[in-house]
């Protein structure tokens, strides 16, 4: 898609071409008894809120990591009109901006040009979830000088890089800033390893005004056969969904999955176990691309996990797809 939309434009599109699962996808109605012919036309047509969008220009942010080995198809850019590309006939009406690991020195630079993007009627970005170190001492000052009130929703720093110590995030200094973000009225998300999810259980209970959203189901690999591993995930998951100020945010594990042999099966434990954890009311769904292209278009990744839920209530999918974006990140 080329040419500039404004919002009401775009909507309109993205509900014209609205496919009911997309190509190749598999709706089976004998796993959905419970639903009625006007529920499926209802859920094919279903408007998507993404909560976890990237976007980068590297003409304008320096973002180290797209340098790595094994994500070399990254290193470019990946811009609205690419996403718009990447989501058409889905249905996705709005979409919420999630950091992208800038160069610190660019974080302020990110903040400002996100927060244009928002102001703009021409993309579905509404809000967005910016970077920050909240390990650092200056991260109050930083903060408090680019958070709006309006299209800054929170804040989140990857903490599963390698160079990144564990328990980081149960350091005085993060915690005190987590507890700042609560009286901002500001999020956090938790992106760390699978194995540290747990402790994120003890950083929560010390912030218990800060809202805090677990990002990628807690990092789980969905081919692990490590027993000892999977139950130290699940006790994270489970005692974090324990936590009424957390949610779960489905996304992210598709990049976990097996090179072009994998199926919606594979990832249905995972995502079971955090939608049953948490329940239908705290989680939300998030897109992770252009990152999901490293084992799945965005596509196959949202028509993998409508084939998970199918069997779950049309409210509930909604829930997930849609409406708990709208209360937890207050959107319109």
């Amino acid at each position: 898609m080329t040419q500039s939309l404004d919002r009401r434009e775009f909507l309109s599109h993205a509900s014209a071409t609205a496919l009911a699962f997309g190509a190749g996808a598999v709706f089976l109605p004998g796993r959905t008894p419970h639903l009625k012919a006007d529920d499926v036309n209802d859920l094919a047509t279903m408007p998507i809120i993404d909560t976890h969008q990237h976007l980068w220009d590297l003409s304008k942010f320096n973002i180290p990591w797209t340098k790595n080995e094994g994500v070399e198809v990254l290193n470019r850019d990946y811009l609205t009109a690419d996403y718009l590309k990447a989501t058409e006939g889905l249905n996705v009406v709005k979409a919420v901006y999630m950091e992208v690991d800038v160069h610190p020195d660019h974080q302020v630079k990110e903040a400002e040009h996100i927060k244009r993007l928002c102001a703009s009627d021409d993309n579905p970005t509404v809000a967005a979830v910016i970077s920050g170190r909240p390990s650092s001492p200056e991260f109050a000052a930083y903060i408090k000088k680019v958070a709006d009130g309006k299209y800054i929703k929170g804040v989140r720093r990857v903490l599963h890089d390698a160079q990144i110590p564990a328990g980081l995030c149960l350091e005085p200094q993060f915690v005190k800033n987590m507890q700042l973000l609560g009286d901002m009225n500001l999020s956090y998300d938790l992106c760390m390893r699978s194995g540290e999810v747990i402790d994120t259980v003890k950083l929560v209970d010390q912030c218990p005004d800060t809202r805090f959203i677990l990002d990628h189901c807690g990092n789980m690999d969905v081919t692990s056969t490590d027993e000892k591993a999977i139950n130290t995930w699940k006790r994270g998951v489970r005692e974090l969904a324990e936590r009424d100020n957390v949610i779960c945010k489905i996304s992210g594990i598709v990049v976990t999955a097996k090179p072009k042999t994998w199926k919606p099966a594979d990832l249905a434990p995972v995502v079971n176990y955090c939608l049953d954890s948490f329940g239908p009311d705290r989680v939300v769904f998030g897109g992770d691309w252009p990152v999901c292209t490293l084992k799945a278009s965005y596509a196959q990744w949202v028509n993998a996990l409508k084939e998970i839920v199918s069997t779950r209530s049309a409210e509930e999918q909604r829930k997930l797809f849609h409406d708990n974006a709208v209360r937890h990140y207050g959107l319109s």
